[in-house]
């Protein structure tokens, strides 16, 4: 598994990885194929020399209104809330950026916890653009809070909104991933 020093380099690679995943799914791939790896390349090393941008969030607003009201967890249509994707516990912001829709059951079983953390304790993948608003709300916050450059250890240790050891940097084979949840149910 990569080693990685700063925030920064972590947030990156992770957000390289997606965009990875993202274009092996727009092809329809089975697997990971070298232009795919060339993509996660090129946009870490991008993101780090700051000649490429993550898009911004209103990208992911724009998605959240073409949804409609669907759990992004799981596809329910019924008992649905709004769920902070950062626990308000731990310093959430209440608002939009920070809100999805979530049924009663996700909602519940996710609690406080941080959602990658959520994730990997459902041992399910989460659809790729609700880990990448995840990945842009922990770089926001990190750029806003001067934690991009800190060592993981050190941030580790924080009482954050997310959880640091939970950033994802090894994504499933494309066939077992979705991009969005209404995805998975037009399937």
């Amino acid at each position: 598994m990569k080693e990685f020093e700063t925030v920064e380099e972590l947030i990156y690679y992770s957000y390289a990885n997606l965009a990875m995943a993202h274009t092996a799914i727009d092809r329809k791939q089975s697997k990971y194929e070298t232009f795919n790896y060339m993509i996660r390349a090129k946009l870490f090393k991008g993101l780090k020399t700051g000649s490429m941008n993550m898009r911004t969030i209103f990208d992911d607003e724009k998605i959240k209104l073409e949804t409609g009201s669907v759990c992004n967890y799981c596809g329910s249509t019924k008992e649905l809330s709004l769920d902070h994707i950062f626990p308000q516990k731990y310093g959430g912001k209440d608002n939009a950026e920070n809100l999805i829709y979530a049924c009663k059951s996700c909602n519940s079983s996710k609690g406080a916890k941080d959602l990658m953390e959520w994730m990997e304790y459902r041992k399910q993948f989460l659809p790729l653009l609700i880990i990448r608003r995840y990945l842009k709300l922990t770089f926001k916050y990190c750029q806003e809070n001067d934690l991009l450059h800190q060592k993981i250890k050190d941030v580790n240790k924080m009482e954050l909104p997310f959880k640091i050891e939970f950033i994802p940097t090894v994504f499933p084979k494309p066939d077992n991933l979705v991009l969005n949840i209404t995805d998975k149910i037009s399937d």
